[in-house]
């Protein structure tokens, strides 16, 4: 495969935090892989092709009450689709991790993940769940952040304990949720990255920073988002 020069861009420019937060995923799988692989897997299966969104989606604008929320999951889950399987993957060609490196074989291996067809940047299953989320807070209002954010993080977090995606890709699939959204591009990739940067400011401060981990960022990024 032949990637574009972006994509060679990504793989030298955060070479070091997608190298560390993989093999801290790998040490992850070392340690609880017996409990937490099928876990990860529930939860990744729920983004395949986005079926799962998709139908709990039409299953809402089935009803008066929840038809204005379906239609915006609907809507924001196939913009995301859009731009990122039709346009962005192929645009960009960035291999999988799996693909690109022998270590990161060995930690995708050892998890037993699947191939994947299609290429890594941005995360498709991490785009369409961050759209269907979005579609819901924006419709339905704060309350269910306690229920779509947990989701999205699991879901990122998931792409990335399998190694079928740099974590580079997975923050990349939240910013082009926002941008189904209607968000403006340079809007959306500040909030993404604010977002990002942020939450790990809050657990360094609170936990310390050899004592946070990424998990611990979920029951922070609620309060960014009052």
């Amino acid at each position: 495969m032949i990637e574009s020069d972006f994509a060679k861009w990504l793989d030298a420019a955060f070479a070091g935090f997608d190298g560390a937060l993989l093999e801290f995923y790998h040490r992850l799988a070392e340690w609880g892989g017996t409990i937490l692989t099928p876990i990860m897997r529930a939860i990744t299966v729920t983004g395949d092709k986005a079926l799962v969104l998709i139908l709990i989606a039409l299953a809402l604008g089935l009803f008066s009450k929840t038809r204005k929320t379906g239609v915006c999951m609907l809507f924001a889950i196939l913009c995301g689709a859009l731009m990122t399987n039709v346009i962005l993957k192929e645009t960009i060609c960035r291999v999988r991790p799996y693909e690109a490196s022998a270590l990161f074989r060995e930690f995708w291996t050892f998890v037993g993940a699947h191939a994947e067809s299609e290429f890594s940047f941005p995360s498709g299953h991490t785009t369409a769940a961050a759209a269907a989320a979005t579609g819901l807070w924006l419709v339905r209002g704060k309350k269910y952040l306690a229920i779509s954010i947990p989701y999205v993080a699991l879901m990122a977090i998931s792409r990335n304990y399998f190694v079928v995606h740099y974590p580079t890709d997975v923050l990349a699939g939240i910013i082009v949720s926002l941008l189904g959204q209607g968000i403006a591009p340079l809007e959306a990739a500040a909030c993404g990255a604010w977002l990002h940067g942020a939450a790990g400011d809050i657990c360094e401060k609170e936990i310390g920073q050899y004592g946070m981990l990424p998990s611990d960022m979920l029951n922070v990024l609620p309060r960014l988002l009052k």
